[in-house]
């Protein structure tokens, strides 16, 4: 089978905002299923301070993201839907952390987009590097008492169904 050199080129680039050069196999994921949280704390555009320590008690959901990454940009919908359904009244927390992105940028994302979930801007990748070394969306659902009992990343990319299952395993 012939690949079209272009198509290739094409691929590799709306892929290069989810893997870059940073990303590079350091050994295991320093958080897995089974662990505790990381001690992390992140400030929230919504002006909500959130630690490893303010999730517990109810579920979470910890989603890494950069708005540049087109398997970020397909997942962030089904977070928001989720969010909507879940966090809105409080029975699960959601956290939304970026990957090296500023604030701006990502305001700018979610007002085109129409997102209202509270987000962290992370300019670089020190909360991640608490979770995992490379590839995003990452997203990391938690128990009340911050035990990680889900892991998803970009492969396959979670469904609604798929996290909605988890969620409800926890509640």
């Amino acid at each position: 089978m012939k690949i079209c050199p272009h198509l290739f080129l094409l691929f590799l680039l709306l892929t290069a905002g989810c893997i870059n050069e940073h990303d590079t196999e350091q050994g295991p994921d320093p958080i897995g299923i089974g662990d505790s949280l990381p001690a992390f704390t992140v400030s929230m555009s919504n002006g909500i301070t959130v630690s490893e320590q303010t999730l517990k008690g109810r579920p979470s959901v910890i989603l890494f993201f950069n708005t540049s990454c087109s398997d970020c940009q397909a997942e962030l919908p089904v977070i928001q839907s989720l969010y909507e359904a879940y966090g809105t009244d409080g029975r699960a927390a959601f956290v939304a952390i970026s990957r090296e992105q500023d604030e701006n940028s990502i305001s700018s994302y979610w007002a085109e987009n129409g997102l209202t979930l509270p987000f962290s801007a992370q300019t670089d990748r020190s909360i991640y590097q608490l979770f995992a070394y490379a590839t995003i969306p990452r997203i990391y659902i938690a128990d009340s008492d911050g035990i990680v009992r889900a892991i998803f990343t970009d492969s396959p990319l979670a469904t609604a169904d798929d996290l909605i299952r988890e969620l409800e395993k926890l509640l």
